[in-house]
């Protein structure tokens, strides 16, 4: 049985026929840029989010550099930004002028270690920071971070593009955030047909100073109160996230119960896993396996190729060892577990509406490694 590491194709009954009349209407109309269809996801996206505004844009890597120029980080100031990330979280930072100071990361959950973040705040005097929400949930440590950040000034962006739909202490991960970001890359939880993005707070002040610069900083149509840049999130795009939405329920609750099958199998076979901190309901977005044994990782992804099955290393380099970075890393603070994380981690398949069949095959490939090894 092949078994993709992902399977974007597995649309509800109905959904593609809905689609393909959302197009050919909003096509005949001219419908492209703007108009309803964007204004109806934002009010809906504020509502799933339980904040105050909600801004779309092109992508989410945009969203990040928004909500950055919207706290006026700019030349000459430093971000702290996780060590363990995707590269979006660090190039973003770089984009907007400031120079990055990459934090390691806590094994246990994957986000940011919270000790190596307030030394860094005490070392560096960051004007902001970046935390990331991996795999679906965020850092056990968040209410920390951020009530230590307002209490030094620091502002705090959350990149949010792995974990919509998550709960935090029985709420939505994004409501208690200064300024939070998504990517709504079909790959997501909620995936648009290509490229797009939001930035949410509660601050309307922020809200329309994002709203401003990823519309050329427009005051009027032909007047400009800022430099900004064209990141608008296109109508049809907007269509298809609405559309969507619809669906969303069952997609998480089909993703939660492919993340309970593995968490109740995996163990079994010796396999150590990344959980959400009790503090969070997952939204199902990946299985995170660690394995420090490489002969055995290696073994292990062979097997896994050699039987059609996909998987994937979430993420597989820290950004301060990253090529690209060597010339606009400022600092890095702490040790190297980003380091340790990305040697070690091994994505499963996971994705909405896996059958049972698949997860019992990806499980009894696993084990038939596993038990080679303890052999």
């Amino acid at each position: 049985m092949t078994v993709p590491f992902i399977d974007l194709k597995r649309f509800e009954d109905g959904f593609l026929d809905r689609w393909s009349e959302k197009v050919a209407t909003m096509s005949a109309k001219a419908e492209f840029i703007g108009g309803g269809e964007v204004a109806t996801l934002e009010n809906r996206l504020a509502q799933y989010a339980q904040v105050a505004h909600v801004v779309s844009c092109a992508n989410g890597t945009d969203a990040i550099q928004l909500a950055l120029r919207a706290i006026d980080v700019g030349r000459g100031d430093l971000v702290l930004v996780p060590n363990m990330t995707f590269w979006a979280t660090f190039e973003a930072v770089i984009n907007v002028g400031a120079s990055p100071v990459t934090v390691d990361s806590d094994v246990a959950d994957g986000g940011v270690d919270f000790e190596a973040f307030k030394q860094a705040v005490q070392i560096f005097k960051p004007k902001a920071a970046v935390i990331a929400h991996l795999y679906g949930w965020a850092s056990a440590a968040l209410d920390q971070i951020r009530s230590f950040c307002k209490e030094n000034g620091v502002s705090l962006i959350e990149d949010g593009a792995q974990c919509f739909g998550v709960e935090f202490n029985g709420e939505s991960i994004y409501k208690n955030a200064l300024i939070s970001t998504t990517s709504f890359y079909p790959a997501k939880v909620l995936g648009a047909a290509g490229d797009g993005g939001a930035v949410f707070t509660a601050d309307a002040a922020l809200a329309e100073k994002v709203r401003q610069l990823g519309n050329h900083g427009r005051t009027t149509h032909y007047g400009y109160g800022a430099v900004g840049w064209n990141s608008r999130l296109d109508s049809l795009q907007a269509a298809f996230l609405n559309l969507a939405l619809d669906y969303l329920p069952q997609r998480v609750a089909a993703r939660r119960a492919a993340v309970a099958f593995y968490n109740t199998n995996l163990p079994l076979l010796g396999l150590r896993l990344i959980r959400a901190p009790a503090v969070f309901l997952e939204n199902g977005y990946c299985n995170v396996c660690l394995i420090e044994d490489a002969g055995l990782k290696t073994t292990l992804e062979t097997t896994l190729k050699a039987n059609g099955i996909g998987f994937g290393n979430i993420y597989p380099g820290a950004m301060s060892d990253q090529p690209g970075a060597a010339s606009f890393l400022h600092a890095h603070a702490g040790g190297d577990n980003a380091q340790k994380l990305s040697r070690s981690v091994l994505n499963l398949p996971l994705f909405p509406y896996m059958r049972e069949a698949e997860l019992v095959e990806v499980v009894d490939v696993v084990s038939d490694v596993l038990n080679k090894k303890i052999a």
